[in-house]
Formats: structure tokens, sequence, C-alpha cells
């Protein structure tokens, strides 16, 4: 079974691979069914205020009310409680219990009776019906009218019917919105009827028991998963623990397990980096730089550091490049760079020391700071500004070194490579500006994404880097070759931010769809052409998708009644076919100017050189070769490959078609591509002067080419229809009835055979009779 948005549930045959029945009645799109254990029913679920419920057909000998071929059939429809559409409909294990979930924060529980129970309260059903109607006849006696009393049948035998066998038993209401439900599978605890697992949208899970009286909760998982956004995430630097920030916590993972080791309350954290492998600094929205104790999962200082958001917290790293205790800098949208070294103070003499931190300088700029990067031996330090410009500052002295602009948007994200040679921008305007670090020029501008470009890292001690974007990617690249090389998909929603090991083992990206995911490099090896093959092939799919979102197109587009779109589609062989038949014409053109050529010079010269003809072409003429190319396209895709033929090959092409239309086998193939050129380039036919007169010679040359064809199909074809009444004359059968015929003589001579056999055998016998006795 399968339903859809076309409002229809079809039944397939898997064997035969097709549809056996199409089933409708529902007045807007389906979004969810289920079949019971037991395959009894059919539930389906849509916008409408009721469910529907179909039997459906157990064996072929079933009632003689079912048709041949149906394999569904409606039993009723149930009223749902809410107004909002269905989500999912799911049957336990045992078929008792079916749920159905809407697209808010309800779920219904409907209970299903078994045969003897849904029997017996159709008889209740029917008993009150007759007290009902008993009670009405007495009425209407007393007022001298009569009633027609309930028919015998329906008293004794009564039909059972869908609110029978199915009954509002319990309404789950969640906290949230509910995304998914499920049943469990296991057997439920004592007590209870079944227990359900939710998914809300704030990224929470909880089990519900289902009883007789009500539905409780059981369990709930809150503390693992962020309960909105990740916008950062970082790791330390052994690569052990991973910190990720949301709107109101901050979580402590161990990036090999994925197990939660800490959540620490916080406000809105924007960025974060670690402090050895104790402490950790979250830059919030408010502006605050807040500090945690790791171990104790404590908040141990809030600093109110900036006037506005803290974009970047990037640690000052070592002559070496590694990150030391020198200090950190922070990036905010009041204008401020702000540089700030580490203290320990203890606060009391009972007290252990605590970090604190201060700040040492300020840099001052003209615009939002949305993002800061420190080349790895600290000799400079990138900030990008809201105005689109990148300002390169010398650490030491803070004097302005270069100043890169290029970006058309904002930039977001940067980084500086491990040798400090290349800077590479991220900006919302999806490109990728790779700079060089001596001179400030721009190496290259990359289309990276379809849409903003949020993060950026380059791997450790290489010029390979990672980009993510809002189009829910991730994308692996060579900065030295300006060749993408992998493009990974995971994520549901926007990609805000990731982090790279130091070794660049794995990567870690946080997503608006509030999942933390591991990518981990393999020892399998990357081909990039393959991978620019699957590229291409996806972007063809891609085109192909938005010419469906389109399909139906406007009403003054849709075709006459009765003709039909183009067949096929556009693929990666149809474009490929579409080449070859281009290189195929240049190839002959070129030849017949060489040809051309060769005459000429035996013209001039007596002894001219032997032509050598071009050994691509395989022995054939010119035409001969073409004719060649376009026969080998396979039919269902030469449509489409003569479509994607500009017009100068396309008249070309057509020059040819005078030519092969002297071959009998090929007028179906040259009346084909003529048909399908003329459609395409009618306008631009009709308005070349050069085309005229070509077009006037195959109108002869194809009319008369075919009505041949036609008269030979037709002299063919009475030709067999004359041997078929004479075969029918001879024979003492009609000709339809040979099969028939055939099978008899089979049967005759089988018979025959047997009987031949049989003889063969007394014959054997009587001889060892008569030899036994000699």
């Amino acid at each position: 079974m399968s339903c859809s948005k076309d409002k229809f549930i079809r039944v397939w045959d898997l064997e035969t691979q097709h549809c056996l029945q199409i089933v409708g009645g529902h007045r807007s799109e389906i979004w969810s069914m289920d079949v019971d254990p037991s395959e009894r029913f059919l539930v389906s679920g849509s916008a409408d205020p009721e469910l529907q419920v179909f039997r459906i057909r157990q064996s072929v000998e079933e009632g003689e009310d079912w048709s041949k071929w149906d394999v569904l059939k409606l039993f009723g429809e149930i009223p749902r409680q809410s107004k909002e559409r269905v989500a999912n409909v799911r049957f336990n294990r045992d078929g008792s219990l079916v749920v159905c979930q809407v697209a808010g924060k309800t779920a219904d529980i409907y209970r299903v009776l078994d045969e003897t129970e849904a029997a017996r309260k159709a008889k209740r059903r029917v008993s009150r019906k007759k007290e009902k109607a008993s009670a009405k006849s007495m009425i209407a006696e007393e007022n001298g009218t009569i009633i027609d009393p309930l028919p015998v049948q329906n008293l004794q035998n009564p039909t059972v019917i869908v609110t029978d066998v199915f009954k509002l038993f319990q309404v789950l209401r969640a906290s949230k919105k509910i995304c998914s439900i499920t049943f469990s599978p296991s057997n439920p605890p004592r007590g209870c009827l079944a227990t359900l697992s939710l998914s809300l949208n704030n990224n929470m899970l909880e089990t519900y028991s289902v009883d007789k009286e009500k539905v409780s909760k059981m369990y709930s998982v809150e503390m693992h998963g962020h309960r909105s956004d990740i916008r950062s995430v970082s790791l330390n630097s052994e690569d052990n623990l991973l910190m990720s920030t949301s709107h109101n916590a901050v979580k402590i993972w161990n990036p090999s397990t994925g197990e939660c080791l800490r959540t620490i309350d916080s406000g809105y954290g924007l960025s974060s980096a670690f402090v050895g492998n104790r402490y950790a600094l979250v830059g919030t929205k408010s502006g605050t730089l807040e500090i945690m104790d790791i171990a104790s999962g404590s908040l141990t200082e809030a600093i109110e550091a900036h006037a506005g958001s803290i974009r970047s917290i990037v640690p000052i790293p070592d002559e070496d490049g590694t990150v030391g205790a020198r200090g950190f800098v922070t990036g905010s949208a009041d204008h401020d760079v702000k540089f700030w070294e580490y203290q320990l103070v203890q606060k009391s003499d009972n007290d252990s020391k605590q970090l604190t931190v201060t700040n040492v300088r300020t840099l001052k700029m003209t615009e939002d700071v949305l993002a800061v990067s420190i080349s790895p031996e600290g000799k400079h330090i990138a900030v990008a500004l809201l105005d689109c410009h990148v300002k390169v500052f010398h650490m030491d002295t803070l004097k302005p070194s270069l100043n890169l602009y290029g970006h058309k948007l904002p930039v977001l994200c940067m980084d500086i490579s491990s040798d400090g040679a290349l800077l590479v921008t991220g900006s919302a305007d999806k490109n990728l500006k790779i700079w060089g670090m001596d001179f400030g020029d721009c190496h290259r501008s990359i289309f990276a994404h379809s849409d903003s470009v949020m993060d950026v890292k380059f791997v450790y001690r290489t010029h390979y880097m990672f980009s993510v974007g809002k189009d829910r990617t991730m994308k692996y690249w060579d900065a030295d070759k300006f060749e993408l090389l992998l493009t990974l998909e995971g994520h549901h929603a926007e990609v805000w931010c990731l982090t790279l090991s130091s070794r660049g083992d794995f990567v870690v990206t946080g997503s608006h769809d509030r999942s933390i995911r591991r990518w981990d490099r393999t020892e399998e090896q990357l081909f990039i052409e393959e991978e620019k093959e699957k590229r291409l092939e996806e972007t063809f799919e891609a085109d192909l998708e938005n010419d469906n979102d389109y399909r139906y197109g406007q009403k003054d587009d849709a075709p006459d009644e009765g003709s039909v779109g183009v067949p096929g589609r556009k693929t990666k062989e149809t474009v490929t076919s579409a080449d070859a038949i281009m290189d195929a014409l240049d190839t002959a053109e070129e030849e017949l100017k060489r040809i051309n050529q060769h005459k000429m010079e035996e013209q001039i010269t007596a002894k001219a050189a032997k032509f050598q003809p071009n050994v691509i072409m395989q022995g054939h003429s010119p035409s001969d070769y073409v004719l060649n190319v376009v026969s080998s396209i396979r039919p269902n895709d030469l449509e489409q490959a003569l479509l994607a033929l500009p017009f100068s090959d396309a008249l070309k092409l057509m020059s040819y078609l005078k030519e092969w239309s002297l071959v009998p086998s090929k007028v179906e193939l040259v009346c084909r591509v003529c048909l399908v050129l003329l459609q395409t380039h009618h306008n631009q036919l009709t308005a070349t002067p050069a085309a005229r007169s070509l077009l006037t010679e195959l109108k002869d040359i194809l009319y008369c080419r075919v009505k041949e064809c036609k008269d030979t199909i037709g002299f063919n074809l009475a030709a067999m229809d004359h041997i078929k009444e004479l075969l029918a004359l001879r024979s003492d059968a009609p000709f339809r009835d040979a099969k028939a015929k055939l099978m008899e003589i089979k049967k005759e001579q089988s018979k025959r055979s047997s009987s031949r056999l049989d003889g063969d055998e007394k014959r054997k016998k009587k001889r060892k009779k008569a030899s036994a006795e000699s």
C-alpha cells in the first residue's frame, strides 16, 4: 500500500510490479497510514476531520460483495478530536491500540476491539436502538401515527460497523509540538496496555504508559541534546573534549563516544574556546564573557566584556604555533577588538585559585566586528567588519598591514592557514575568497555554497579547508588548486559552525537542526573525476526537479488536447549524446574541407600526394560517419540530444538529411530528426535564407520516401493476409486455432510413442519366457 498527496491510496502487486487498485475518498492530502499486525484493517489520515478505515481482503474466496481485483474496501470513518491535520498513524504490537498523532501537541489513542467484543457491542447498539424505537412507537400510538419496526434480521444478526471496532480510548497532550510517535515493540510493564515514545520539536524524547484510566509520563530524555540552535563548537588541544553552545546552555561532550559529560546553564552563547582542559570561555549575545569550570560544571565568573554581542573568541598562539597561556582576543558588535590575559586569583584563604581575565589592550574599529582570526605564529590579526572589508593588523603594534575588499556582502567567517601564507574568507554573498598574506592579493574567488557561508577552517599543516553554509552542506576544498574535493550532506537545516581536530582526522559541525555531527576521515581513496561526475548528475537531477515544479505550467502554456510533450528527460546520457553529435559534425566538416582542398591541388598539380583520410572516421565518408553517430544514440535519448543542439549545428545536421533519406532503413530516423529540428528551430529556419532551399528539397524528397515505405509496408501486410487465408483454406481448423491444433498433434504423437514402448516391452517379455522354457 502507498498513500500520497494526490489524495489516493494505491495497492501494488510486488510480483507483477503493477497497481492493482486505486482507492479514493479523502478530500485532502493523505499524510500517513498503517496496517494492523493481523492485516485486517488499514487506517489512513489526512486533513479531513475523520480517519478512514479500510478492510483488507484476506483471501480470494472471501465474500461475494468483494470485486474480483479489490484488496481494500471502505469499512467506515472515525471522527477525530483535533482539527489539525494528521501527521502519523501507528498500530501497537498486537493491534489492540492505534494512535493518531496530529501536527500539534495532541495524539488520539483508539482501542481496537476483537470480533467477539465488536459483535457484543453491535448487539448492545441494536438493543438500544430497539428500545428507542419502541419508546417512539408507544408515543406514536398515542398520537395515532404508525412507525415502521426494525427488521428482524438486524435484531438477530447485527452488522458490525466501524464504531463497534474502533473506540476512542485516551487523548495524550504533550508539553511541546510532537514531531513523531511510535509504540514500543517490547512487552509493556505490568498493568499497562502499551508504552508510547514521542520526539518533540525542542529535541526532547518522552515515553508514556497507556492504561485503562489515563496516559502518564514514564521517562524523558532532557539533558543530552540542545533545545535550540547550536551556534558554536570547539575542541580542546587534546581533542578529547568538545564544547557546544546554544541559547541557554553549554554542553561538554566526549567526541569519541558522543556522551554528554556536563551541562552548564549560560546565556545565548555565540562563540566559545577552551583554556586548557579545566576552563572554558563563552561569549554571549548580550556581550557577557562567561568563565566556566569544566570539572565542577559551574559558572565561576561572568564579565561584562562588551556592549554588543561577542562574535569571536580566538586564543593567542605561542611563537611555535601551539595554543599557550598568552591570552585571547574577542571581537564584538560594539566595534571593539579586545585583548585579554589570564590570571589565577584566590578569592579567600579557604577557596582554591580560580581563573579570571583582564583587558590589556583595545583596538577600536569603525564598524561591527563579525569575525577575528590570528595567524598561527601570532604575528598578524585579521578583523572582518560589517562594511565587507577585512583588515589585517600587526599583533605587536596594532598597525594596519593589509586591507582586503572584494566581497559584496559582509564576511561572516575566516581562517588563516597553519603556515601563515593564505587567508580564506567566507561571506554572505555565498563566495569563498582565498587571499595571500604577503601582498593581500586575491588568489581566487569561488562560488562555494548556494546560501551564506557560515564557517570555514583550514586543516592543520595543509592548504585543504572545510566550509559550511546555510545550504545544509559541508564542503572540502583544495586551496592550492582551487578545486572542490568533496560535498558532505547530512544536516537537515542550516549549518552554523564547525571545528577541526588538531590532526585533521575528524570534523565536528553544529546546526540549526539541533544536532552535532562528527565526520571521520576514512582510508578510502578519493577520485576527483568521480566526484565531479556525481556532482554533474546531481545538477541534472536538480534541473529536472525544477522543471517538474513547473510541469503543469500556466493554463495558456498547456498543450492542445490530444498532443503530448517531448518524451524522455534531460540526463547525463542525453548531454553526452549531444556532445557526440556536435563533435561528429565538426569532424565531418573538417574532413570535407580537406577533401575539397585535395581536389583543388589535384587540378593545379598533376602529381599531388595521395589523400590520407582521417583515422577517426574509420574509413567512412563524412555523411556516413555522422549517420553512424546519430544512429548509435538510444531512441529514448535522441530527442533530448537534438534539443540541446545549437541552431548552427542543427543546420549542419539538416544538410545531411537529403543524402540519408536515400538509405531505405534510415527513412524513419531521418523523418524523426527532421521533425524535432523543425519544431525546435522553426522561427530561425523560416528567417534564414540559406535554409529555405534546403527545406524545399527535403519536403519533396521526404514525402516521396515516406510514401514508398508506406507502400512497401502495405504490400507486405496484404501479402501476409493472403498467406494467412491460403493456410486457413488448406487446414481443417481456422488459422487462429493453429496453437490448439498443434497441441492436439503433439498429444497424438506422445500417445503413439507410449503405445510403441508398451509393445516393445511385451515383445521382450515373450522372448524371455520362450528362452526360459527352452
